[in-house]
């Protein structure tokens, strides 16, 4: 017999976009058997509750997870009627109370029963188990601390599993310490100009516009020069602001989009959808949840604040255009708004993205956490019909007919394998990929030193010098000699060579014997 949330949900025929991750069942003794989706838990029948909604509600808060979402679906379903009952017989009762008190924030009606003259206040969560916001707010009525690190528009939920409390022990401003006792501060922060820029072009190669030259160079601008300094980078105006800076001046849409949008691709018979977002009358309303998570978890680990926010972001999808790059830019601000990571260092995390495959898959799967279980959910609600012009002036024929059920989903995604790849993600960046970065930096000027050692020569042409010898597999191709005759002395081309190739790959040079 299945008990807690798992009975509800049968009882009340409800069917979450996100599915409830815990079964409760009777049997002998208590056991517990997890896999990736699904956690099986088993209880002695001194456990088994009352077959009634209170009974399994509360066994749920006891014994399972918090989900928003299906406990919005499940108080539509229900009515007020069964959460009226329960806080008259148990008034002073905590998970009688959590319960009102929930309902009440989900769907913003009032229910029958009279305010609580007295007693302890608990918290609507357990901050030990989930990521709530620093300072809760006292609800009088239901003696309860309101945590909630978000609104009822918007309230992501963010699990302390074993998996996310080991990747959140990661420390990026540590790591960049180690760099900087590495490499010498001095390194990282020229290397920080063209780690912004290769952040850029990885950004979008995601996108797959790489060859993009100019827009590349206006998102590592966009990048350096807001990251960590916007006051309210979740503002309209700002939000506006960075799209306008990604994309340029002759943005054809700016601001937020009045107009249905979706995610996929375009084949020559019809168009594939991986992701439809909200309704556009609901962004508002999104942004501000989003705006208050930011708010109200300001103290807690930024790397669970960074990779929230940017994928809140994204799964609202309140632009027209450069949603993708936005939610990679908010990674960055967020850590740096934090002092999780140094003014003016970027980290090069698309480069890890479209580098390293692990991540690369990685990415489109944390994507699809979201994404794969909603479109299974509204496939048959999406279809193309008639070609009309928005509010925005986009053209589109995106008809999706399940926009009010689809927002309990939107409204309280779950991230907690998002902020474990987030996490893992930042890791690598700094230990490899800025490390590598640095490693090359530290090794130019070493060629840089080695190979005036031989010709003195101004720095532009040293530059140029190693640039090509390196780039030309340890040779003097023609186009360099034509550009330097000198190098027609083939013992001082070979002097030259060996200063390179010898600092690129940390060893003494060789003496060449003329």
């Amino acid at each position: 017999m299945q008990i807690g949330f798992k009975a509800l949900e049968a009882q009340f025929g409800i069917a979450p976009v996100q599915p409830l991750r815990v079964a409760s069942v009777i049997g002998r003794t208590r056991s517990s058997r997890e896999s990736a989706e699904l956690i099986q838990n088993q209880f002695p029948s001194v456990y088994r509750p009352e077959d009634t909604f209170a009974g399994h509600f509360e066994f749920g808060l006891k014994y399972e997870e918090i989900h928003l979402e299906f406990f919005a679906r499940l108080f539509a379903a229900s009515g007020p009627a069964p959460l009226e009952q329960w806080c008259r017989a148990e008034p002073f009762g905590q998970y009688a109370r959590r319960a009102g008190f929930l309902y009440e924030w989900l769907t913003g009606q009032r229910l029958d029963v009279p305010d609580l003259a007295g007693g302890t206040y608990v918290d609507a969560l357990p901050s030990d188990a989930y990521l709530t916001s620093v300072h809760a707010i006292r609800d009088r009525r239901w003696r309860i601390n309101n945590n909630l690190p978000g609104t009822p528009a918007f309230c992501p939920v963010i699990r302390r599993t074993e998996p996310l409390r080991q990747a959140l022990q990661f420390d990026p401003a540590g790591a960049i310490a180690e760099l900087d006792r590495q490499f010498g501060e001095d390194v990282l922060m020229r290397a920080a100009t063209w780690l912004t820029f290769k952040e850029s072009r990885a950004s979008f190669l995601i996108e797959r516009e790489a060859d993009q030259t100019d827009r590349i160079k206006r998102f590592a601008h966009v990048m350096a020069e807001h990251c960590g300094k916007l006051e309210e980078p979740l503002s309209h105006d700002s939000l506006t602001a960075l799209q306008t800076g990604i994309l340029g001046e002759t943005v054809l849409r700016r601001g937020l989009r009045r107009s249905p949008v979706f995610v996929g691709q375009a084949t020559i018979r019809e168009d594939i959808v991986h992701y439809i977002g909200p309704h556009f009358a609901a962004l508002d309303a999104m942004l501000d949840g989003l705006r208050a998570f930011e708010r109200a978890t300001r103290g807690r680990e930024a790397l669970a604040r960074a990779a929230a926010i940017a994928f809140g972001f994204v799964y609202i999808h309140p632009m027209s255009d450069g949603n993708g790059r936005i939610h990679r830019f908010l990674i960055n601000d967020t850590l740096q708004r934090d002092r999780a990571i140094p003014a003016g260092v970027i980290l090069p995390i698309s480069a890890t993205i479209t580098a390293v495959r692990e991540f690369g898959h990685g990415y489109d799967r944390a994507l699809e956490l979201f994404s794969r279980p909603f479109m299974r959910r509204y496939d048959t609600a999406c279809r193309f019909g008639e070609m009309l012009t928005c509010e925005d002036g986009v053209r589109s024929n995106l008809v999706f007919d399940a926009y009010e059920d689809a927002s309990f989903a939107w409204r309280h995604p779950d991230l907690t394998e998002h902020v474990i790849y987030t996490a893992q993600l930042v890791a690598h960046t700094i230990r490899h990929e800025m490390a590598d970065e640095a490693r090359v930096l530290v090794r130019f000027q070493l060629a840089q030193q080695r190979i005036k050692e031989v010709l003195e020569m101004p720095d532009a042409d040293a530059v140029r010098m190693i640039r090509s010898i390196k780039e030309g597999g340890w040779g003097v191709s023609g186009k360099l000699l034509k550009e330097y005759p000198v190098l027609l002395d083939k013992a001082l081309a070979l002097r030259l060579v060996e200063a390179v190739q010898s600092a690129f790959e940390d060893r003494d040079p060789v003496p060449i014997i003329e």
